[in-house]
């Protein structure tokens, strides 16, 4: 038994050191999914609140566009809009419908961050989560 043991143990190792190498050979990256245990605070008192509430500004003036893509973004940058936001780990209030967007403009097509706000478009409240829905703060 002791060796069917070490032999599975063995072959799972080599399966995810080749799935490791494919993967970076690909260039491919794990996303972490929202954290069940997200802490959501009351208000926003950290450096980057300050970006989101901007970014919120100009996503409210875009009428918080709801189809996911790339968007127009002042001094000719572009930002991300994702979509409906599920709350599929319920970390926010439940019964409701939320969008996402991207915090942080950059270049149309270029990698996203984790800097997330997402809107409840039930009660116009918008989060900002600075950890891709480790933690919200309302702002």
């Amino acid at each position: 038994m002791q060796t069917l043991d070490r032999t599975r143990l063995s072959w799972t190792k080599r399966l995810l050191v080749a799935l490791s190498a494919l993967a970076s050979v690909l260039g491919v990256t794990a996303v972490a999914g929202p954290a069940a245990d997200a802490t959501v605070y009351s208000s926003c008192t950290m450096t980057r609140c300050a970006d989101a509430r901007s970014a919120n500004s100009t996503w409210s003036a875009k009428g918080y566009p709801g189809s996911r893509g790339w968007y127009s973004w002042p001094n000719g940058q572009c930002n991300f809009a994702g979509g409906t936001f599920y709350n599929r780990e319920g970390q926010l209030p439940s019964g409701r419908s939320y969008l996402e967007f991207d915090v942080y403009p950059r270049a149309c097509g270029a990698s996203r961050d984790a800097y997330r706000i997402v809107v409840d478009r039930t009660t116009g409240a918008v989060y900002f989560s600075p950890n891709h829905y480790g933690d919200f703060y309302r702002l």
